[in-house]
């Protein structure tokens, strides 16, 4: 049993939709300036699926992203959070990179699933775990990393999948952005099977295999390409 695992099976994504800070409320310059982003890529969709914490980090909450919005890819849903770089007032010393410097990103491709709803709330979930690994223990992610917990259950909300960990790349479909808290990239996360991540050792190594992967959409139903 692995982290992911556990995680699924203890805790159950606090989510509600929508919405978005408005802008009355708090002044969200980092989170305007990500939604700009993307809707520069998904133009029109200004009001896209969006998962807001129900108890904030900041007021002792367990989920450290304020939120995660999902666009329409056309094959795929597209994730996003909003919570590792300082999507609100500038907080931390170095006034070129935003907070930790990073936002999350998953792309899920679209299939027949049996509770579509409930396969997003559970990326939402999983995102959430990772950010929290970040927020307590420090961790950083980069580019051409892996997140392997050895666990053998899937990563899907019926634990169903092939794909049990991931790997993680530079998001191509956003550009890294200037805000004015600072740089922000986005860390795409692609989910990956046991068997591909037991071949993983460094960057170069995750590099390899995301080039024989072919692609950066998640899609649960396929086969391992080790």
């Amino acid at each position: 049993m692995g982290i992911f695992d556990k995680f699924l099976k203890k805790e159950e994504p606090k989510v509600e939709q929508p919405s978005a800070p408005k802008a009355e409320e708090v002044e969200a310059v980092g989170w305007g300036a990500i939604e700009k982003e993307f809707l520069r890529v998904y133009p029109g969709q200004n009001n896209p699926k969006h998962y807001g914490t129900i108890v904030k980090w900041i007021v002792g909450g367990n989920d450290p992203l304020d939120g995660i919005s999902v666009y329409d890819g056309g094959d795929y849903w597209h994730f996003v959070s909003f919570g590792l770089t300082e999507i609100y007032e500038k907080e931390c010393k170095n006034p070129d990179i935003s907070g930790y410097g990073y936002e999350l990103t998953f792309k899920l491709k679209k299939d027949k699933y049996e509770d579509e709803e409930g396969e997003l709330k559970c990326i939402c979930g999983i995102m959430q775990m990772i950010a929290r690994m970040t927020f307590q223990n420090g961790e950083l992610f980069r580019p051409f990393e892996f997140v392997y917990t050895g666990q053998q259950e899937g990563i899907d909300a019926y634990r169903k999948s092939n794909l049990t960990g991931f790997i993680t790349i530079k998001d191509s479909t956003v550009e890294t952005i200037s805000t004015p808290n600072g740089k922000v990239e986005f860390l795409e996360l692609i989910g990956m099977t046991d068997a591909e991540l037991k071949t993983l050792s460094d960057r170069a190594s995750v590099e390899a295999l995301y080039q024989k992967l072919g692609s950066d959409v998640t899609d649960y139903h396929r086969a391992s390409v080790v």
